[in-house]
């Protein structure tokens, strides 16, 4: 086998979207329970915007290389894997690597592609399914007629979060966005939004009490961090769950009243994904809720009860147009 790739590199490392470029790379030598898989397509995240300005480095022990999803065809096995054969087509999660020809994946953390998937398609379901599934159902806990609050709707894994909380039996779900046209989109899909803010001209609260009958949601799905806090915790009920993803717009909330978490039985969990045990990816890939989706999953044209929205697809010679469109917040 070759012993170069070519692949999506950081000139200097981190830096502006300018300092990416596709130079040549050592290639991946699966290790015990990996695979070597030929990658079609790979998925953009913003935590690839993060990690090429430094800001979020890779666990230890994985890729420097960006990219954490990804779809292809496996070539290669390493010692001791049982679960998969060259050949076949899978989609994935991992560290980092995916920006690239090949990656080594663990077996645990690859799953059978749909055939009637596109490559595409399929490379976008992981981070944000399964990111989406461990906010709304294992921490969020989400029950048949709850009512549900989705920050960044208009983003991967809040499109996720909107529809698998709908096909999941929640009987509302308010999304927020920042614009019109993110918001009409998130009405109009299947399983979508129920009820819609803009969150640079409403307040948010104020919609979540309309659509709860003034109950508030049992579930808050958040990215956003320091400018929500009080609205997030005036959103939810009485024994609401709170989940945190992400701080877009900073970590540190000033003044903190902690009379209504405590009043309102309150429940606030933190959450990432990456930094996750493999035990933990895997265990959450092969449960039940997740196997489900997959089965039913279809493209945007399908007609399943959960479905991929691809916003546009770049070849990788124009990875910098890529990042600049998500970093200017274009993407839906």
């Amino acid at each position: 086998m070759m012993s170069t790739m070519r692949a999506v590199l950081i000139k200097d490392d981190e830096g502006p979207i300018e300092n990416l470029y596709i130079g040549e790379t050592e290639k991946p030598v699966p290790k015990e329970d990996q695979v070597l898989v030929k990658v079609v397509a790979f998925g953009l995240n913003r935590m690839d915007l993060l990690q090429r300005e430094g800001k979020y480095p890779p666990p230890p022990g994985t890729s420097t290389i960006l990219g954490g999803e990804f779809s292809g065809r496996v070539e290669y096995l390493g010692p001791r894997v049982t679960k998969w054969s060259t050949g076949d087509e899978v989609f994935g999660l991992c560290g980092g690597g995916a920006y690239a020809e090949y990656i080594a994946a663990h077996q645990d953390l690859l799953i059978r592609k749909p055939s009637h998937l596109s490559w595409e398609e399929a490379a976008g379901i992981p981070v944000n399914f399964i990111t989406a599934q461990q906010a709304v159902l294992l921490y969020g806990e989400l029950k048949k007629g709850d009512n549900v609050l989705v920050h960044a709707g208009a983003s991967g894994v809040g499109i996720a979060a909107i529809q698998m909380a709908r096909s999941f039996g929640a009987k509302s779900v308010t999304a927020t966005a920042s614009t019109k046209e993110k918001l009409d989109f998130l009405l109009s899909i299947p399983s979508g939004a129920t009820d819609v803010a803009n969150y640079k001209t409403e307040d948010f609260s104020k919609t979540v009490k309309n659509a709860t009958g003034g109950k508030g949601v049992d579930v808050v799905v958040d990215f956003v961090g320091r400018t929500h806090w009080e609205k997030n915790i005036e959103s939810l009920s009485v024994d609401g769950r709170m989940i945190i993803l992400a701080m877009l717009s900073g970590s540190v909330v000033p003044t903190v009243d902690l009379g209504p978490i405590l009043r309102k039985h309150l429940k606030i969990q933190g959450s990432t994904l990456r930094s996750r045990s493999l035990e933990y990816q895997s265990n959450l890939i092969n449960s039940a809720p997740f196997q489900e989706v997959v089965s039913n999953i279809t493209g945007r044209e399908g007609e399943g009860p959960v479905r991929i929205y691809i916003h546009k697809v770049y070849p990788w010679t124009e990875i910098q147009k890529a990042h600049k469109e998500m970093s200017e917040n274009k993407n839906m």
